[in-house]
């Protein structure tokens, strides 16, 4: 159980040091602002902490930052998204810059992934 708690403790302080994006984001999404979907962040799901997730609607979004584009970041999302999918979630990505420059797009994006569930 200590590295389950380790990993606790690691969500916390990653909600705790969220960036601007995800900040901004979560203001988008928390207190099932979205079309009643509950959304939490940098929670646990695995061997991985998610940005965020709705557990009803099996939904991870995940932001990526400029490090993302790079090749041996782009395999390790492919491979944790591989895990995710494997759980029964379907995980989206976006920018960065996505949520900064077209917030709206990105929640309607993240709407219309929802609809059908």
């Amino acid at each position: 159980m200590r590295g389950m708690e380790r990993f606790r403790t690691s969500a916390k302080t990653l909600r705790a040091n969220q960036t601007s994006a995800e900040a901004r984001l979560w203001a988008a999404l928390r207190g099932r602002r979205l079309a009643g979907w509950k959304f939490r962040r940098q929670h646990p799901i695995d061997r991985f902490i998610v940005d965020f997730v709705t557990l009803d609607g099996k939904l991870i979004v995940e932001v990526d930052g400029a490090t993302h584009g790079e090749r041996s970041a782009v395999e390790r999302d492919e491979g944790r998204t591989r895990v995710l999918a494997s759980l029964g979630f379907h995980v989206v990505r976006v920018t960065n810059t996505e949520v900064y420059e077209n917030i709206d797009g990105v929640l309607e994006m993240i709407a219309r992934t929802l609809r059908p569930h």
